[in-house]
């Protein structure tokens, strides 16, 4: 149940989100169609006219988020992203969705942190549309398996129906009628996933990737700018021969990947501090959606149910389950806070761990060698109280409430 639970959750993560209000909500219609530019105009104009009607900002803070992932896929294609020569003979269904570009541009490793930076400033638009809704009591309530977004630019929109289907069969049950009512609690939800997202984002642009996007780009990307002008000749696609495991040139471009990937400098340090305030805001935004919906007191087609309530997916949630989950989130704030240490695997001292708030505001270079050996961590070491993660009993009872190797699936429905 919870592995279906998983996979719905992750397809409506990006590629989906009608109101306890008698009227269609206006961001459905443009959702369903695809057309979330159209839409975002739209709900701009209605904002505009009325300024309190949030059930329209949270509309347009859910077409923001989905365009975010509309306009990075399609750079992608804009710039050639080898979806059917990087991959061993991508599925039909995969060659529909993501079309390789028969007529790129080429992409240099400015351009590259440019797309990057423009999905961090979309995340960035869309949060701050969803902080803005102040209604306790709104609802979004939208048909989630058909909204559409265009990964490509192609005008070819694609539905999270699409995704769920086999052989032309639904997987589960009639998704045309799968209806989620959205409300404040998954405001914040929303808000805490663009605030993960944003970490990430921050984090890859602080990194020089420079040297390792001119020795293995061309694996991923038609035409790219690279000084290193052989490794974009003669090239064929991943399954172009029986052999394709054991080519040389693949090989060796593995084997230089791996290892630029396992070093690399900071060019912009500030973006890690930036990183770690963006997890600390999801973990605030996780702290806040369940302060909105522990005071629900209706069972309205819920996405996160409380203790009470039933939800959509049908996965109960107990009062035990949540104390333990605030639980966890309050200790990853003392961790990343670095009032309590990450344990250090190296050494004959109990008391010695890392502080990660440290590692996040100072450090200069990524090596990941010298982190598996210990060395690497020497500046963050001190002595203090351990994560209570590293304590037995405490996992013991994250298993036990979370029903053991479930815990991923929970993790990621919770936020």
């Amino acid at each position: 149940m919870l592995t279906r639970m998983t996979v719905l959750g992750t397809t409506l993560l990006f590629f989906g989100w009608s109101s306890s209000w008698a009227q269609e909500p206006l961001a459905e219609g443009y959702l369903l169609r695809g057309k979330l530019a159209e839409g975002e105009a739209a709900l701009k104009k209605r904002l505009i006219e009325m300024p309190t009607d949030d059930q329209a900002r949270f509309g347009l803070g859910v077409t923001q988020f989905l365009q975010s992932f509309e306009h990075l896929g399609q750079s992608l294609y804009r710039f050639g992203l080898r979806t059917e020569r990087s991959f061993v003979r991508p599925a039909p269904v995969i060659r529909e969705l993501l079309p390789q570009n028969p007529n790129p541009e080429k992409l240099t490793y400015d351009l590259a942190q440019k797309i990057l930076q423009t999905f961090v400033d979309d995340l960035t638009r869309a949060e701050a549309t969803l902080a803005d809704v102040n209604d306790r009591d709104v609802k979004l309530s939208l048909h989630v398996a058909l909204i559409k977004i265009d990964p490509f630019g192609l005008d070819k929109p694609v539905n999270a129906a699409f995704l769920l289907t086999q052989n032309g069969q639904r997987q589960s049950g009639d998704l045309a009628q799968f209806v989620i009512a959205f409300d404040r609690g998954d405001v914040s939800w929303l808000r805490g996933y663009c605030h993960f997202l944003l970490a990430w984002g921050e984090t890859l642009l602080a990194i020089d990737g420079r040297e390792l996007f001119e020795c293995s780009a061309h694996w991923t990307f038609e035409r790219v700018e690279t000084p290193y002008s052989f490794l974009v000749e003669d090239r064929q696609p991943l399954d172009a021969n029986p052999n394709w495991m054991w080519n040389q040139r693949r090989i060796a471009d593995a084997i230089a990947t791996i290892h630029l990937l396992l070093k690399m400098p900071l060019q912009e340090p500030n973006r890690l501090m930036a990183a770690h305030g963006h997890l600390k805001s999801m973990l605030q935004m996780s702290r806040d959606m369940w302060t909105f919906y522990g005071a629900e007191t209706d069972d309205d087609r819920e996405w996160i149910p409380n203790p009470t309530q039933t939800g959509v997916l049908r996965v109960p949630v107990t009062s035990e389950m949540q104390k333990t989950w605030l639980a966890t989130v309050d200790e990853a704030e003392l961790v990343l806070d670095g009032k309590r240490l990450v344990p250090f695997w190296r050494g004959a001292d109990p008391q010695r761990g890392i502080n990660l708030r440290r590692v996040f505001l100072e450090l200069k270079e990524i090596d990941i060698p010298l982190w598996i050996q210990g060395t690497a961590a020497a500046p963050f070491l001190e002595n203090g109280e351990t994560t209570r993660f590293a304590n037995p009993e405490t996992l013991r009872r994250i298993n036990e409430q979370f029903r053991g190797s479930n815990f991923i699936g929970f993790a990621f429905w919770f936020n």
